[in-house]
């Protein structure tokens, strides 16, 4: 009988590093069964509501996530069932109607900000991640991806940095490190810890017989 595939979660907060982690750990096992979901494919659907009402979407908050819908596509996963992944469109702020045909793999890693928040999602994952990086790192990584990639002036990400996601950090995100398995200093620069990540997903794999 196949053994259930393992379920790596990975968080931090906004601008912490936690997708260079994320692909550094992809790009190791990339040549066995492994995929990638990500928790911010999962933001609710918001067509029942007007327009304005959902450009004040917070979505650094955990209200914001459709977990329900995510832990049964994970579910199916788990089942070897493949999963339609919804797919979000900030320009009109709810989902497309467009979805991503997701096959099932041995290797799963769940990542998001808010992943480790609810705990039934902490129960389905194997090993835990945090990703752990200064503020100031975070707000400057923000700021020269929303300006460059997203056409945002430097007052709006400051703003939206001091009014929402800064406050929204600490109450939600921060607390969450004391689920995880492993602190991260650092995001993708930590080759050290990458490689102790990588060494303790490959003995969860063999004790699973993926590898």
């Amino acid at each position: 009988m196949k053994q259930r595939p393992a379920i790596i979660g990975v968080t931090g907060g906004s601008g912490s590093g936690k997708t260079s982690v994320t692909n550094a750990i992809y790009e190791h096992f990339k040549g066995h069964s492994i995929l990638v979901l990500e928790q911010d494919y999962y933001y609710k659907d918001q067509s029942d509501l007007p327009f304005e009402e959902r450009l004040k979407t917070n979505y650094d908050h955990p209200l914001a996530f459709d977990n329900d819908l995510l832990i049964e596509h994970i579910e199916k996963l788990l089942k070897y069932e493949a999963i339609e992944k919804p797919v979000y469109d900030y320009t009109i702020h709810t989902r497309s109607e467009n979805t991503i045909h997701v096959e099932p793999k041995d290797v799963i890693i769940l990542e998001g900000i808010l992943v480790l928040e609810d705990e039934r999602l902490r129960d389905l994952m194997d090993i835990k991640l945090y990703v752990d990086t200064d503020a100031d790192l975070r707000i400057i990584r923000r700021m020269v991806r929303d300006i460059e990639d997203r056409g945002r002036t430097i007052q709006s990400v400051i703003d939206q940095y001091v009014n929402v996601v800064r406050p929204m950090h600490n109450q939600f995100i921060e607390p969450t490190k004391r689920y995880a398995d492993v602190i991260i200093p650092e995001g993708g620069q930590n080759h050290v810890a990458i490689d102790l990540v990588v060494t303790k997903i490959q003995t969860i794999l063999e004790q699973k017989s993926i590898l």
